[in-house]
C-alpha cells in the first residue's frame, strides 16, 4: 500500500518490498557510524521480519531538498486551511441569516431563476419580525406616537432584476394610489395589507383561537398576499419575492451600517414626523433615518416627495451595503444580521444568497428608482386619493422591464421632424415655456405654450395613427417622463403635460431657443428664460440632493 504521505516523502521513504535493493557493497573499512553490537541486530532482525531493507540515499536528494520539501507541505497546509476556513465562515453566516429570520408564506410558483420582481414593504408597526410588542422605551426612540391600533404599510416598492444581470429598477408606489384590492373594494393601496389583515384576525377569533402572536402571525399573512395580488394587478408582474422590513429595522438598519448619505436642497424642520435637518449633505441614522422616509408635511410634492425621500434613502442604504465595506466587516456586518433577524420577513421560498449573486450589479449603481404614473387628487369616501390609470401603469412598467427594440440600422432614414405643444399643469408659474425651451434645445419643435388642467404625473401624448416614436423622443428629452396614446391628440404633432411631479432640476441645457413659434397664452419659446432641464433619475450610486 502507497503511504499516505505521498508524494512529498523523499524518495528514500517510498522504497517497499516490491522494489529490489540495489547490491549493498563492502565495507573496507570499519565506519565510525555504523551500528554494531546487539541493538544492531536487532534493528536487521525487525528489518528483515518486515520484509524490507535499507537504501541508500538517491543521488540529488539532500538539505536543500529537505527545505523545499517541507515548505510545500506547510504551504498546502495553510492553504488548506484557509479555504476550510473562509468557506465555513461563508456557510456559518449564511445558516445564521437564514435561520434566524422570520418567513412568511405568501408566494405562490415564485420563480428562482431568470427575471425576479421583490416587493418590499416597510409597515408603520408596533411589533417586531416575530409578532412581539415593541417596549415603550422603543416605541419612544422610534417617535411612533400614539399606536392606532392600525398597521400602516407606508412604503411599497416593486424591484425588477433582469436575468442578464442589467439595471435594476424600482418602481414607487404611492401609498395613496386608489386600486382595486381583490376580495376587499376599491380603496388607497395601503389598505389592502391592514384592512384584510383586520378582518382575518376577527375571524381567527371568532372561530376560538387565543393565542395573539398566532393570530398576528396568520393574520399577515392573510394582508400580505392581499397586497401583493394588489401590486401583481396594478403593475402587470408577477412579484417573486416579498420582504418586509418594520419601524424598529428602519431605525436599527442605518445604525447597524454607520449612517446613510444624504443631501437636501433646504433646511427641513416638521415637527409631526421629527425631521430637523439642516441643508445640504449629510450622515443620518437611528430616529432622523426614520423621521426622513415618513415626512410629508412641508414638502411641495406632499407624498410625491415623501417617496423620492424613501427612494434616495434606499439609494443610500443599497450602496452603503454592496459597495462600502460593510459585508467585510465584521462588527457591521454581525449587526446587519441581528437587525435582518429582528426587523425583517421574507416570503418562504427566497434562496437570498442566490439572489445576492444576481443582483450583484447593484452595488455599482445600476439601479434606477422611479415613480408609477398617477393622476390628479381626488377627494372621495376613502379621502384624500391619487387617480391612477391601470393600463398607463401596466404599459409604463412594461417600458421599463421589457428588452430594449434592436437599434436601427445605419441607413435608416432620419426621423421625421417632431412639434410638441406644452402645457402646465403643475401649478408652477412659467414652466411650460421652460420645457419648450428643453425640447427647442434637443431639436424638437416646439408648438403652442401654455397652462393646463391641474395634474401629478407628466406625460407626453401622441395620436394613435401616428405611434409612439415621436412622443418617446419628446419624453427622453424631458428625462424619461411617460407617454400614452390619447384621441385628443391632432395626428402629426405631440403633447406635453406638466405635472407636479416634473423636476426642473439639474445639468443639461442652459438656454431656450430664439426660434421657436408663439404659444397661445401668449407666452413662446422665444422669450422663455433660461431652461433647466430635467433631473437625472435617482440610483444606487451618487447621493443627489433633493426637497
Amino acid at each position: 500500500m502507497t503511504d499516505i504521505r505521498d508524494p512529498w516523502l523523499r524518495s528514500t521513504d517510498r522504497w517497499t518490498d516490491r522494489s529490489p535493493a540495489p547490491p549493498r557493497a563492502a565495507p573496507t573499512a570499519p565506519s565510525r557510524s555504523a551500528s554494531t553490537g546487539p541493538a544492531a541486530a536487532r534493528a536487521a532482525a525487525r528489518r528483515e521480519a518486515r520484509g524490507r531493507t535499507p537504501v541508500p540515499p538517491r543521488t540529488g536528494t539532500g538539505r536543500g531538498w529537505d527545505r523545499w520539501s517541507q515548505r510545500l507541505r506547510v504551504a498546502v497546509a495553510v492553504l488548506s486551511a484557509v479555504v476550510v476556513a473562509v468557506t465555513g465562515a461563508v456557510w456559518s453566516l449564511y445558516h445564521d441569516v437564514t435561520s434566524g429570520i422570520t418567513t412568511t408564506n405568501v408566494i405562490t410558483g415564485g420563480s428562482s431563476g431568470g427575471d425576479q420582481n421583490i416587493l418590499l414593504v416597510g409597515v408603520d408597526s408596533r411589533t417586531d419580525a416575530q409578532g412581539n410588542p415593541l417596549p415603550p422605551e422603543v416605541l419612544a426612540q422610534l417617535r411612533s406616537g400614539a399606536d392606532s391600533g392600525v398597521l400602516n404599510s407606508d412604503t411599497i416598492i416593486l424591484v425588477h432584476v433582469p436575468a442578464d444581470g442589467g439595471s435594476a429598477t424600482a418602481f414607487s408606489i404611492p401609498r395613496d394610489s386608489y386600486v382595486n384590492i381583490p376580495g376587499y373594494r376599491q380603496d388607497k393601496i395601503n389598505a389592502a395589507y391592514p384592512a384584510t389583515k383586520a378582518e382575518a384576525a376577527s375571524k381567527l377569533v371568532a372561530d376560538g383561537v387565543k393565542d395573539p402572536k398566532q393570530i398576528d402571525q396568520q393574520s399577515s399573512a392573510t394582508g400580505r398576499s392581499a397586497l401583493i395580488r394588489t401590486v401583481q394587478d396594478l403593475t402587470g408582474l408577477s412579484v417573486d419575492h416579498y420582504a418586509e422590513v418594520n419601524l424598529l429595522g428602519f431605525y436599527n438598519l442605518t445604525n447597524a451600517i454607520g449612517g446613510v448619505d444624504v443631501c437636501l436642497k433646504a433646511p427641513a424642520n416638521d415637527p409631526l414626523s421629527g425631521a430637523d435637518f439642516a441643508a445640504g449633505p449629510q450622515t443620518i441614522a437611528g430616529a432622523d433615518a426614520l423621521a426622513f422616509v415618513r415626512q410629508r408635511h412641508g414638502l411641495a410634492g406632499g407624498d410625491l416627495s415623501r417617496i423620492k425621500r424613501q427612494q434616495v434613502f434606499m439609494a443610500a442604504v443599497a450602496n452603503k451595503i454592496l459597495s462600502g465595506g460593510t459585508l467585510t466587516d465584521s462588527d457591521k456586518l454581525s449587526a446587519l444580521v441581528g437587525v435582518v433577524q429582528q426587523s425583517v420577513v421574507i416570503d418562504s421560498g427566497w434562496d437570498v444568497l442566490s439572489f445576492a449573486r444576481q443582483a450583484s450589479d447593484i452595488a455599482a449603481g445600476k439601479m434606477d428608482f422611479l415613480t408609477i404614473p398617477t393622476g390628479g387628487t381626488e377627494d372621495n369616501a376613502r379621502g384624500d386619493v391619487l387617480a391612477i390609470d391601470e393600463n398607463e401603469v401596466r404599459d409604463f412598467v412594461a417600458r421599463q422591464t421589457e428588452p430594449e427594440p434592436e437599434p436601427e440600422p445605419a441607413d435608416a432614414p432620419a426621423p421625421a421632424p417632431v412639434t410638441a405643444d406644452v402645457g402646465n399643469g403643475s401649478g408652477t408659474t412659467g414652466l411650460a415655456a421652460q420645457v419648450a425651451g428643453t425640447l427647442s434645445q434637443n431639436g424638437i419643435t416646439p408648438g403652442t405654450v401654455g397652462n393646463a388642467p391641474d395634474r401629478v404625473t407628466s406625460v407626453v401624448r401622441y395620436a394613435g395613427a401616428d405611434g409612439d416614436a415621436a412622443a418617446r423622443q419628446v419624453a427622453g428629452a424631458l428625462g424619461g417622463i411617460g407617454v400614452e396614446q390619447s384621441d385628443g391628440v391632432a395626428p402629426g404633432r405631440v403633447q406635453v403635460l406638466i405635472g407636479t411631479d416634473f423636476d426642473d432640476g439639474g445639468a443639461g441645457a442652459t438656454a431656450a431657443s430664439s426660434s421657436g413659434p408663439s404659444g397661445s397664452a401668449g407666452a413662446s419659446a422665444a422669450s422663455a428664460p433660461a431652461a433647466a432641464p430635467v433631473a437625472p433619475p435617482i440610483t444606487a450610486g451618487g447621493v443627489p440632493c433633493i426637497d
